[in-house]
């Protein structure tokens, strides 16, 4: 079990650190702190081309993994507490 719970701490610390820059990347939508940035003054096309589908998809696989850890943590911290 105690295999299990460092496995976890390790994964969520990567996955955590991966988040940071993956959320950084993508493209501002505008309408908020993007504005402030520059970034409303990009032409709305409005399409998405692969690059950013998979940024997307990468963005999600890491939250879920993420957010997996954190659960397993908890049962983790239940069974053992």
């Amino acid at each position: 079990m105690e295999f299990l719970r460092i496995a976890c701490l390790v994964v969520l610390v990567l996955t955590s650190l991966l988040a940071i820059p993956l959320v950084l990347m993508h493209k501002g939508r505008g309408g908020g702190l993007s504005d402030m940035f520059g970034g409303g003054m990009s032409s709305g096309a409005g399409s998405s081309g692969v690059a950013e589908r998979n940024l997307n998809r990468i963005t999600v696989s890491t939250a879920v993994i993420w957010s997996i850890c954190i659960v397993l943590l908890g049962l983790i911290q239940r069974v053992n507490g």
